[in-house]
Order: structure tokens, then C-alpha cells, then sequence
């Protein structure tokens, strides 16, 4: 079994080598416990090299089942055409905003390839349980990444008060923040918001390419 260590970029585990015992220890305190994702993917937001990283969209935590938990916020595995509905309303805001048909698939990893980083606060929960590992340690470990972002000049996209608990870490003209995609609170601020045309503005006023969001 890969360990968590190993599923970190190499460069990753350089720039986070202060908080690699801690990641041990949250490894050590998940053995034996079910948990989503599957060992394998629990670190796969990390696994590219962080010198290409160009904007953040942080979540809360994986969706607490294995068919959607895929490692990357937001994304999901599924491929039976039921996509959960933060990233139903996520497409739907992409095609306001940029006049992109809805995607056919759920994987987000085309955005992660161009160097968006799908992090969650927390990278582990219970199956059916919602935030149910927010104490073990994650949020101190994926603070530290992204303080490591920020000090890089990614632009970040923070849905909901969870992920703007680390707003304070960006440059107002390099952060969007908005209500969460969830059905609760889409209608509350997140539509019409326009963060992906936003995003690659602030992109291109920082010399950048911007992201190609069509998948």
C-alpha cells in the first residue's frame, strides 16, 4: 500500500516537510478505519508538481461515498450521468459564465492537469458522514498547503464559509469568494458570480495563461 508520504509530488513533500509528521500521524490514526476515498487517492490533489499550480478551488471534504470520492474537491468517479449537485450547480454557473455546455462527466481532472489545485480542507470523512474528520488533523495540514499556494501567487475560488475561513491568506485582487454551489446556498450568491471568467482575468493581469474550463 502506497503511503500518504508517497502519494505527494516530490516537490510537494519538500515544501510541506514540516507537516510530513503530522500526515503520518493522521495515516496512522485512519489504519483499520473505513474512510473515502480509497487509500490510493487520498492525496491525489498533491501528486502533480506544485510549480505548476495557477488558481485553488477549495471544498470542505470529500463526498462521504465511495462512488464520488475520487481525491480531487468536487470531482467525482461516477459514471452513470447522476452527478452530486454542488457540481450539477458548479456546471451550471460554468455555463453562465462562459458559455460552456454542461460537461457529459464529473472528473475534474482536466482542470488539475492546467494546474488548478481541487484541494479539500479535509481529505478524509466517514462513508455517510459529512466533516466527520475535521479534527483529526487535516486542517492544519492542508492550511499549511495553502499558505504554501498563496505564497506561490495562485488565485484562489473560496465557495462558502469553510473555505473562506483562509481568505486572509490572498490578496484581495487574487481571491473570489462566493456562497457554497451546495442546493442550500447556490441561490444565496454563488450564481451569477462568475468565478471561472473571473479567474482567468486576475490570470492574465499576473502575466498567466488562463485555464481552459470546457471538459
Amino acid at each position: 500500500m502506497i503511503s500518504f508520504q508517497e502519494q505527494l509530488h516530490p516537490k510537494w513533500r519538500e515544501l510541506l516537510k514540516d507537516s510530513l509528521l503530522l500526515l503520518d500521524k493522521i495515516e496512522e490514526d485512519l489504519r483499520g478505519v473505513p474512510f473515502v476515498p480509497d487509500h490510493s487517492r487520498v492525496l491525489k490533489c498533491l501528486e502533480y508538481d506544485p510549480d505548476l499550480s495557477k488558481v485553488l478551488i477549495l471544498g470542505q471534504d470529500p463526498y462521504p461515498n465511495e462512488i464520488d470520492a475520487m481525491g480531487l474537491a468536487f470531482s467525482t468517479a461516477r459514471e452513470d450521468g447522476k452527478l452530486p449537485a454542488s457540481l450539477k450547480n458548479i456546471f451550471t454557473e460554468l455555463a453562465s459564465d462562459l458559455s460552456i455546455d454542461p460537461p457529459l462527466t464529473g472528473d475534474l481532472s482536466p482542470w488539475q492537469s492546467q494546474g488548478v489545485v481541487l484541494l479539500n480542507r479535509s481529505l478524509t470523512c466517514k462513508v455517510g458522514e459529512s466533516d466527520s474528520h475535521r479534527d483529526i488533523g487535516w486542517r492544519d495540514f492542508t492550511d499549511n498547503v495553502v499558505r504554501v499556494l498563496a505564497d506561490s501567487g495562485v488565485v484562489a475560488i473560496l465557495w462558502g464559509k469553510s473555505a473562506q475561513e483562509v481568505a486572509d491568506f490572498f490578496p484581495e485582487q487574487y481571491r473570489i469568494e462566493s456562497a457554497h454551489p451546495s442546493p442550500l446556498s447556490a441561490y444565496r450568491g454563488f450564481f451569477g458570480s462568475k468565478p471561472f471568467s473571473r479567474a482567468n482575468t486576475a490570470l492574465i493581469a499576473k502575466g498567466k495563461s488562463p485555464v481552459d474550463w470546457k471538459l
